[in-house]
């Protein structure tokens, strides 16, 4: 059985890594995007989980006519 070499980097991997050498500002503007959509803070996350409590259960196929 073959084992892959510890030493093998794949395209993918590589392209990427070059192109953060190329263009270090990737990093701080990927930090940035994902500050606006995914890292919330708590206060945020509370907002939230009230909202949540409020919702109206739905059916499953809203658009099936009768019960």
């Amino acid at each position: 059985m073959m084992l892959p070499s510890r030493h093998y980097v794949s395209d993918h991997t590589r392209f990427i890594r070059e192109l953060l050498e190329k263009e270090p500002r990737l990093v701080q503007e990927q930090q940035k995007g994902r500050a606006i959509w995914w890292d919330k803070a708590p206060r945020d996350l509370a907002d939230g989980r009230r909202m949540d409590e409020g919702r109206v259960p739905q059916k499953a196929y809203p658009y099936q006519s009768g019960e």
